[in-house]
């Protein structure tokens, strides 16, 4: 049985271009940021949630959220997300790390279960396993988890130059296939149409519509979100007009 050390590094910042302060923005009573760390701890197959966030004087307000809730928290670059991986792989001693980002409350520890699974079982070893890549995926943006290990990551630390290689993280292994050994993760049935992450005010108000639904509990299964879709099909309506951001979208910080 694969043995290493299993460590979400979940990305999150203040600072968003169409909806800043997100993280902390109210999801039936709770910051999203908790909501988000408080579902991954209940996967299995981790060792250890960790919040990466920045230097940025405006993330002293996550820095003390994960204080207030015993989190482990690293601060890093507000813009190179990938050396911020990094060093937090290395401050925590994870030899497997697992990317999630903190505008996703309602990712799913079964489907995090699941890719790490599928990642520490793989035979061949794999390098890097995902439930989406950015032209194929079957499971609802917002569910999105990405495994990869220490070895691999500390490479694309070394040798990713491109910009959106560095902010987005993992970029550098979708577009160097011959590089790494590579697994996607399906599921059954095609939900990729599916949007439940946060990115804007249509976002955050359909997220809030199905923590009310669930009466501000966070046990619930994306299954069960599903089945609320199947009853409620108007939900899809809220956000279905907001364009997805692609791993080639930057932040206008950086220097032209």
């Amino acid at each position: 049985m694969d043995r290493r050390r299993v460590v979400a590094i979940v990305q999150a910042r203040m600072a968003s271009s169409r909806l800043p302060g997100k993280v902390l923005a109210d999801i039936g009573g709770q910051p999203m940021l908790v909501r988000v760390v408080e579902r991954a701890r209940r996967a299995s197959r981790l060792a250890l949630v960790v919040v990466a966030t920045s230097t940025e004087k405006d993330d002293d307000a996550v820095v003390a959220l994960c204080a207030d809730r015993a989190y482990d928290c690293y601060r890093g670059d507000p813009l190179d997300v990938l050396d911020r991986y990094v060093q937090t792989a290395r401050r925590f001693e994870a030899e497997v790390i697992v990317r999630l980002t903190g505008d996703c409350p309602l990712i799913d520890p079964e489907v995090i279960d699941r890719t790490v699974a599928a990642f520490l079982e793989a035979n061949p070893p794999v390098d890097f396993a995902a439930n989406r890549l950015p032209a194929e995926r079957t499971f609802p943006i917002g569910l999105d988890t990405e495994v990869c290990s220490r070895t691999a990551l500390e490479l694309a630390g070394r040798e990713a130059a491109a910009r959106h290689h560095r902010e987005h993280v993992m970029p550098f292994f979708y577009e160097n296939p011959n590089r790494f050994r590579t697994l996607l993760v399906h599921n059954d049935v095609d939900h990729g149409h599916l949007r439940w992450t946060v990115d804007t005010q249509e976002d955050l108000a359909l997220v809030r519509q199905i923590y009310a639904y669930f009466a501000g509990k966070d046990h619930f299964s994306w299954m069960e979100v599903l089945e609320l879709y199947e009853r409620q099909p108007q939900l899809a309506e809220i956000n279905a007009s907001v364009a997805h951001k692609t791993e080639l979208d930057l932040d206008p910080r950086w220097n032209p």
